[in-house]
């Protein structure tokens, strides 16, 4: 469902910081757009009193729905959704399964999102298993991703379904006609990987999607794929070690600049290149992973989000809803079912 002007349901008390970053972010975000509309999710008396802490001409287009209990970070998914069926990531959720909000944002738990997410909006028919993707910083502008954690264990359908709704997601978000898919192996070899993986390569080379064959880890980062497919696991185990790796490289370049005075002299000589790059590769420009399948569009922020960063992750879901993700996604499985009917 799209509006003229969107309406985004924000759990506001998930995440590390809660309120702290959701409320600053939510009028950071109507202050750039002057047609979104907001609905603040949680506590009333909370939020309230982190609201009267700003002064913001924006807050006629916010408004706050009140939700008794909060999704923990360290909640069992299944003890969410049975405990706490008030909490403000449950009803953000509810809110856009009747129709009163477009998109939800959270920064909450991950498995109580998905699992929640799942069981509320349900998924699009044809899709078996929801998945998360997330873009991260290529050569030639960004790499998607997915699945990145939802799904551990992955039959070759549902590797298929993956690239389905990553194919359809970044055609309509990044305006690509026909984005390269790339299947995570441990070689290029028709050979080499798995059994699943092997399967899923012969249903992408059957299909109607730009599919390029295996591509190994390294291949992330070339800029020569748009869309990487594998199972949660790996997925998962990637995108941990990169920020690790990132947060790493990023630690180096400290200490190296500050080791004695003249390495202190030329990182001040060196400072715009590296602001630069930090801004290049700052992971808040890329928070907001998309929960793919679903009857509804549902972005997880990073839990440690700052205001920044979460303000990313609303922006991403009034793209979705802007390009209608889960229209093209669910049109495209429908398609694809009536052709293996006929077949």
């Amino acid at each position: 469902m799209s509006r003229q002007a969107p309406v985004v349901a924000l759990d506001a008390m998930g995440g590390d910081h809660g309120p702290e970053v959701t409320v600053p972010a939510a009028l950071d975000c109507l202050r750039e757009f002057p047609d979104l509309r907001l609905i603040l999710v949680g506590q009333q008396e909370v939020l309230s009193d982190h609201l009267g802490q700003y002064e913001s001409s924006h807050k006629n287009r916010l408004r706050i729905h009140h939700a008794s209990q909060v999704v923990a970070m360290d909640d069992l998914p299944s003890k969410a959704m049975r405990n706490k069926k008030d909490s403000s990531m449950r009803v953000a959720l509810n809110l856009v399964e009747k129709g009163e909000a477009d998109a939800c944002v959270s920064a909450g738990n991950t498995g109580a999102l998905m699992a929640t997410a799942r069981f509320v909006l349900k998924t699009i028919p044809g899709i078996d298993r929801p998945a998360i993707i997330v873009a991260l910083p290529s050569v030639h502008g960004h790499t998607h991703i997915l699945d990145m954690g939802a799904n551990v264990d992955c039959s070759a359908e549902h590797l298929f379904q993956f690239a389905v709704m990553g194919y359809e997601l970044v055609r309509a978000v990044k305006n690509l006609k026909s984005p390269r898919v790339g299947l995570l192996n441990i070689g290029e070899e028709e050979i080499k990987g798995n059994e699943q993986v092997k399967q899923a390569a012969k249903l992408l080379s059957n299909s109607y999607l730009n599919f390029i064959g295996y591509v190994e880890g390294d291949d992330v980062f070339t800029g020569e794929v748009d869309i990487v497919v594998t199972d949660g696991f790996v997925g998962n185990v990637s995108l941990k070690t990169t920020e690790g790796l990132a947060r790493m490289l990023g630690q180096a370049l400290k200490d190296a600049f500050n080791q004695n005075l003249y390495a202190k002299l030329v990182g001040l000589m060196a400072l715009p290149v590296l602001k630069s790059f930090k801004k290049r590769f700052d992971p808040r420009q890329y928070n907001g992973a998309t929960l793919l399948g679903l009857r509804g569009i549902v972005i997880k922020s990073h839990g440690n989000a700052d205001r920044y960063a979460f303000a990313n992750a609303i922006k991403m879901a009034m793209l979705e809803i802007d390009k209608g993700v889960p229209e093209h996604i669910g049109e495209r499985v429908a398609t694809i079912f009536a052709n293996r009917k006929s077949a």
